[in-house]
């Protein structure tokens, strides 16, 4: 979606970074599935790097697809 000067909305950057950050903390949450778990985290079989990197990733994936400068109105 871009503006009528030609600018690129700042969401679709935001959507990057959160697909970006999403990508990185999911990734090191399946890798850790193969690791003993720590005894000092609290609640670490619920494995929350798995959740918030699939929920950013998501988040990103859909503020990227919304405000796309190729997308045409």
């Amino acid at each position: 979606m871009t503006g009528e000067d030609g600018s690129i909305s700042i969401w679709f950057f935001i959507g990057v970074l959160l697909a970006f950050y999403g990508a990185v903390i999911l990734g090191y949450g399946i890798y850790a599935l193969g690791q003993p778990l720590p005894t000092d985290r609290v609640m670490a079989d619920l494995h929350p790097d798995i959740w918030w990197g699939a929920l950013l990733l998501i988040l990103g994936v859909i503020y990227v697809s919304k405000f796309s400068p190729r997308k045409s109105r």
